[in-house]
């Protein structure tokens, strides 16, 4: 029975987490495309107004939008927050991170009473007053419904356009140069190219003389050596 008390005493003590984060491998703040980022946040900011909401902030790469709802004396309030951010992997393009935030309001009410002084007496309360009311802010909640992101995402689909956007290929790049050089003046095209000669304005070759045939020489016998006959 001790060790039971003691127990439920330390249980008591120890206070409960109502918030904690498991960061799980899912898909529910993420989805992938096929567009480009630009197109993408535009088809977002189509699926919010759509929706009602007000958008505050429409770039490129990020949309933040905002819905208000009313009920008897709660106000709440939806924060809607799109990025799009090019894939790093996998055939798409794009992939869309998600983030709503839900803030809840209640309406309260002030009295207040006027007050007078009196030289004699001082200050006096008088039950003359007003009544004010104003939104005091009581919860706030990231929505962690996956149907209510995979409803975003649907009428996103909705209003991307048939036509998609391939990033251009990124130019060879150049050396950067570590000293300046100085330019200098460039020449004229007349410096440049030279003159045309029209073939008119040549001189006419010399006429070609005929070959003449090599002359032969007269062959000459060699002299005799044997010697002279005695007589």
């Amino acid at each position: 029975m001790l060790a039971l008390l003691t127990g439920c005493a330390m249980g008591r003590g120890v206070p409960k987490r109502s918030a904690f984060e498991t960061f799980e491998s899912s898909n529910t703040y993420s989805r992938s495309f096929d567009h480009s980022p630009a197109q993408t946040c535009e088809a977002a900011r189509r699926a919010l107004l759509s929706q009602g909401f007000v958008v505050g902030r429409a770039e490129a790469d990020v949309v933040e939008a905002r819905k208000y709802f009313q009920a008897e004396d709660n106000h709440e309030q939806v924060e809607f927050r799109a990025v799009c951010m090019p894939q790093l992997r996998g055939e798409q393009q794009t992939v869309v991170f998600v983030n709503a935030v839900q803030d809840r309001y209640v309406l309260r009410r002030s009295n207040t009473s006027a007050s007078l002084g009196v030289s004699a007496l001082g200050s006096v309360s008088l039950p003359i007053g007003s009544i004010e009311d104003s939104l005091v802010k009581v919860a706030s909640e990231t929505l962690q419904d996956s149907n209510f992101y995979k409803r975003f995402f649907n009428v996103l689909e909705r209003f991307l356009p048939e036509e998609i956007e391939r990033p251009s290929r990124p130019s060879a790049m150049t050396q950067p140069m570590l000293f300046p050089v100085q330019q200098f003046a460039q020449p004229t095209p007349g410096e440049l190219v030279p003159p045309q000669v029209r073939v008119e304005d040549l001189p006419a070759p010399p006429p070609a003389t005929p070959a003449q045939p090599p002359v032969q020489q007269p062959v000459q016998e060699p002299a005799s050596t044997q010697p002279p006959s005695g007589g």
